[in-house]
């Protein structure tokens, strides 16, 4: 493993890349959610009939996710994030003709392209990410995935200004599109040819073995009982993150009685803590290691979470997400980090492929579950869900620790050097 004090140019530019797709598709991401009012009343339906169209992106994310690891076995990250691109700048583009022609199905079918290549590049970085952090001896998921949240809040400040502005969507959106497709054309050619890629495919992606890259593998990495944890404590961590992306103004809102503007102003601030706590958590993974600091942020957020369920105070639930979304930000790509651990880099892929495809399909799926048990019990006990989850994660996180060690400092392996601790700025 490379010193990180020592990485070469060519790792940098990897590196760098990476960084500025994940920001893009956060950017590209807030531009959408920030301009669905506006799509909602070009299309001229009810809020019924545009959660059919939303249904779209569900649909495209999770064939995206399922679909993801095994075509990066097959074929390397560098083609999967680079078709990715292809259907996210496609998508947007489908999004703003279907709302400037007010087309309900364009805009379906928009959200649908968009979601497949949002899926497909997510499982992708994560294995390159994994990937640079074994050739740099230095957590980089973390910030990768800050760069995403980081994402997020500039395109929610964009789609608001715009939105204050009346800039039609259509133009919006192709804007956004443009600049995700600079973005990509720059990552796929700063990005390594083949990472991911297993021994068992040939140059063409033809099977050369027995099927190894196929549903069954998916499916073997999941005897290791290590791994089997692993995925628990990111499916808890992912699912705390997507319940406040998809509820959380909603539940200030409802639950507390806030003003739909201090529902808005309550996510960005969550946004900004997820943001701020990935940005900054590298060193406190060096110095303690992933379980450690797993287990102190699932607590965090459960203490977050607790205060905006429990708490009859609207002040103090919207300053407890701040703990909610410091303690949510590193599980996701910290768990993901260890998932490849330790093993070949084949093997790595499929671990970090299969973790993360467990984590996606929490985040997309398990979140809208928490509506159907709201209209029984309201929203603000629906979270109680979310809280039991973190409490069964800070349980395990034991398994985040190196085989054969007391712990792993960020993406070290145990088998080399430990890196100074001097930050790697570059």
């Amino acid at each position: 493993m490379k010193n990180p004090q020592f990485v070469d140019a060519a790792t940098r530019r990897w590196r760098a890349a990476l960084f500025l797709f994940m920001l893009a598709t956060g950017v590209s991401m807030a531009s959408w959610v920030a301009r669905t009012p506006a799509v909602r009343d070009a299309l001229e339906v009810s809020t019924g009939a545009m959660g059919l169209v939303l249904f779209g992106l569900s649909i495209g994310s999770m064939a995206g996710v399922l679909f993801s690891g095994g075509l990066v076995r097959r074929h390397g990250g560098r083609l999967v994030i680079g078709v990715g691109a292809v259907l996210l700048v496609a998508g947007l583009l489908v999004i703003a003709g279907g709302a400037a022609l007010e087309v309900s199905g364009g805009v379906f079918g928009g959200l649908a392209l968009f979601g497949a290549g949002m899926g497909l590049a997510e499982v992708a970085f994560n294995i390159e990410g994994a990937a640079v952090e074994r050739t740099v001896g230095r957590p980089v998921l973390p910030v990768l995935h800050g760069c995403f949240s980081l994402g997020t809040v500039v395109g929610a400040l964009l789609g608001m200004g715009l939105t204050a502005v009346r800039c039609p969507v259509g133009w919006h959106l192709a804007a956004v599109a443009l600049a995700v497709a600079m973005a990509g054309v720059w990552t796929v050619r700063a990005v390594p040819a083949g990472t991911g890629r297993e021994e068992a495919y040939g140059r063409g992606g033809g099977a050369k073995g027995s099927g190894a890259g196929g549903v069954r593998a998916q499916v073997a990495v999941w005897r290791d009982r290590r791994l089997v944890l692993i995925g628990l404590i990111v499916l808890a961590m992912a699912f705390a993150e997507g319940s406040a992306n998809d509820w959380l103004p909603l539940l200030m809102v409802d639950g507390h009685g806030t003003g739909a503007t201090a529902g808005s102003l309550t996510f960005m601030l969550f946004a900004v803590a997820m943001t701020t706590g990935r940005f900054t958590g590298g060193p406190l993974l060096v110095r303690y290691g992933p379980a450690a600091v797993v287990r102190a942020s699932a607590v965090v957020a459960a203490v977050g979470v607790a205060l905006v369920v429990f708490s009859d105070s609207a002040l103090l639930a919207g300053a407890a997400v701040v703990l909610w979304g410091l303690g949510a930000s590193l599980g996701f790509p910290v768990t993901i980090s260890a998932a490849g651990e330790g093993a070949t880099p084949g093997d790595a892929s499929a671990r970090v492929a299969a973790v993360s495809t467990a984590g996606y399909a929490a985040f997309l799926v398990g979140p809208p579950s928490l509506g159907f048990l709201a209209d029984h019990v309201g929203l603000r006990n629906a979270m109680v869900v979310v809280l039991v989850l973190l409490g069964g994660a800070a349980l395990i996180t034991g398994a985040l620790r190196a085989r054969g060690s007391g712990e792993v400092a960020g993406a070290v392996s145990p088998t080399t050097e430990a890196p100074s601790a001097q930050p790697d700025l570059v």
